[in-house]
């Protein structure tokens, strides 16, 4: 684990967009053939109700954009503030050039204005935001920090364990520097496990071929090519409810913040029978652990904890606040912050049908 502090840095702002086109867990389970008492079954247990989903054409660096413009309209921020462009994605629109320098012009700034992607998932917003922190703390400049994954647009939707579960989503998070603020990061990887969450083909190791668009079926019934996502439902389960409370444990020790100090634990919202096995756990109470997004907008990866700040609080309202996404790599992070942000709009639907 990586436990650090970082001092005089407060995060300002967060908007998130979701699309407006709609798949209800229904529609899902009609496709798949899974029947009624299955069907009732998985709802109540996984929380799932409906997800959004992109329109062919629309990507993760179109919601992003959005979710950027609406972000420094609604803080009245001088964009020539903004010194460095964070994007965390694992569906870029290219292998290269990276998503942020494509947003950085879009957005019209400077070339000045440095930008990177990550690629990271479910843990990528804690793990941006420990970057972004850092950065603006050495820049001393405002850094812009987007989060987004369209994953609706890499799974087989004849996927049992993963067609079902993923929406799509951005999210955009402004950092400033600002005295007597602090942040406290833990965070960590398990690379032995990555081929719970994998997808095979696309890359140097494994190009995209013919043989890989082949779709296979496996023995519990998944249909699937090496071009899709794939994921061990009950590997990602064991690790998830195993690592976060002694992470969040861990944390609470190295920060010295109190457990009960806590107003709300932010979790990425993977589905409702993790988040809930981790807060029996942790012994916290249900009304600190929201859990809500899973059941509006599926599983949003990486911009999962962002939307459910913004499903949760309030602008210029200030909560003690404890960020964990874990996810693929295997990889896990957290972090305690006070927020006290002066823009955080629920979450904005962009109809896709009036672009």
């Amino acid at each position: 684990m990586v436990e650090t502090v970082i001092k005089g840095v407060s995060i300002e702002g967060v908007v998130t967009v979701v699309p407006s086109d709609i798949v209800t867990f229904e529609d899902d389970a009609s496709r798949l053939n899974i029947n009624t008492s299955q069907a009732k079954r998985i709802k109540d247990s996984i929380g799932l109700s409906e997800r959004r989903v992109i329109k062919k054409g629309i990507t993760a660096l179109d919601l992003g954009e959005k979710a950027c413009k609406e972000l420094i309209k609604g803080l009245k921020n001088n964009a020539d503030d903004i010194g460095f462009l964070i994007f965390v994605t694992q569906t870029p629109d290219h292998s290269q050039p990276c998503n942020a320098a494509i947003l950085q012009s879009r957005l019209g700034f400077d070339s000045s204005v440095g930008s990177m992607d990550i690629n990271l998932g479910c843990s990528g917003y804690i793990y941006g935001l420990f970057t972004a922190a850092s950065m603006a703390k050495s820049l001393d400049r405002d850094i812009l920090l987007v989060v987004g994954d369209t994953l609706s647009t890499i799974v087989n939707p004849l996927d049992r364990s993963t067609a079902i579960l993923f929406g799509d989503a951005a999210s955009a998070t402004l950092l400033s520097n600002k005295d007597g603020e602090q942040m406290f990061f833990d965070m960590s990887t398990d690379g032995s496990g990555y081929e719970s969450i994998i997808v095979p083909a696309g890359g140097a190791r494994m190009p995209q071929t013919e043989f890989t668009s082949k779709e296979n079926k496996d023995d519990d019934g998944n249909i699937r090519s090496p071009n899709d996502l794939k994921m061990i439902g009950g590997d990602v389960f064991n690790f998830a409810v195993r690592t976060e409370p002694i992470a969040v444990k861990k944390l609470l020790d190295y920060s010295k913040i109190l457990e009960t100090d806590i107003d709300f634990f932010f979790f990425h919202q993977a589905n409702k029978y993790i988040l809930r096995t981790i807060a029996r756990r942790l012994n916290l109470p249900k009304d600190k652990v929201p859990d809500s997004i899973i059941t509006k907008y599926g599983n949003q990866s990486s911009a999962s904890i962002p939307c459910v700040i913004n499903e949760s609080l309030q602008a210029n309202k200030s909560s003690l606040v404890l960020l964990s996404g874990f996810g693929v790599g295997l990889s896990w992070a957290s972090m305690i912050c006070r927020l006290e942000l002066k823009y955080c709009p629920s979450p904005i639907t962009w109809d896709q049908n009036n672009e």
